[in-house]
């Protein structure tokens, strides 16, 4: 068995395959990826990373009762995001803003993950082929990845208080195998994090700016054959330092931590197309 302490959940003891899934380097990798992209450039304080949302719906899955392959899905189901999180899907201009899913199948079964699991009972086809509805539900609904990172990036955010989130958790159940919310006042608030998540964090003009930024720095590497796809499947400080092993790369990071180009930014506006999101939690 392992413990784990969560900033959201608490301390959870889990069974040892989590251990030694957590150990591999493909989860390893995740723990260096911000789960804000780019953000961090420009707000050192929002530096949280895509290991740390990972586990957190892995936690929320067990706390809700779900199954272990269902808990073992809600780990690894961001394996396959890039460095900079969304940023690869910036890059790649894709609108949905679901690279990783695409890539997801061909980063699992290239990765140490299949034989970890065989050790323990489990094949990689049922992560693949499996149905998870606690893990993930379409939107406006509720599920765990989405309520895991609403919580989480608001909190790490300055949106909510740790004292609010635990307060919320203390209000959910699954119903029919879905996340419901007990009390209208909290479904509300919900519903009223998700919207300033969205409006306040995700499409604040500067981290907008950055995210844009280090898109069209990282297009330019990839199309002159500096970077290649693959090391995009690295960590954030492998690409970020091959990026700054170039003049031209080391002053466009430092000219987006010193915010240049911001004001001209602010006049022609955003050319990235984020994915406009709303959240409407089920009452019971």
């Amino acid at each position: 068995m392992i413990q784990l302490n969560d900033i959201l959940y608490g301390n959870v003891e889990l069974p040892a395959i989590f251990g030694d899934l957590l150990n591999t380097g493909t989860l390893k990798r995740l723990g260096g990826v911000h789960q804000s992209g780019a953000i961090f450039l420009v707000n050192p304080d929002l530096s949280h990373s895509r290991l740390e949302h990972s586990i957190g719906v892995m936690l929320l899955i067990k706390i809700l009762g779900g199954s272990e392959l269902e808990q073992i899905a809600g780990l690894l189901h961001d394996v396959s995001h890039t460095a900079f999180s969304h940023v690869g899907d910036y890059v790649f201009e894709n609108g949905e803003e679901n690279y990783h899913e695409q890539i997801y199948a061909e980063v699992l079964l290239n990765s140490e993950l299949p034989t970890i699991l065989l050790k323990y009972g489990y094949h990689i086809d049922q992560i693949l082929n499996g149905v998870f509805p606690i893990l993930e539900q379409p939107l406006p609904h509720l599920c765990a990845d989405r309520l895991d990172y609403t919580l989480r990036d608001a909190l790490h955010g300055g949106l909510i208080t740790r004292y609010s989130a635990r307060q919320f958790l203390q209000h959910i159940k699954l119903q029919n195998g879905q996340i419901v919310v007990t009390d209208e006042g909290k479904a509300d608030w919900i519903n009223d994090t998700f919207k300033r998540l969205n409006d306040d964090l995700f499409n604040l003009p500067l981290y907008v700016y950055a995210n844009q930024e280090l898109a069209s720095i990282i297009r330019r590497f990839l199309k002159s054959g500096f970077i290649k796809e693959s090391d995009l499947l690295k960590d954030d400080t492998f690409l970020l330092n091959k990026i700054r092993s170039t003049n031209a790369g080391y002053e466009a990071i430092k000219s987006i931590k010193l915010h240049k180009g911001y004001t001209n930014f602010l006049k022609k506006g955003s050319a990235l197309k984020i994915k406009p999101r709303r959240l409407k939690a089920l009452l019971v």
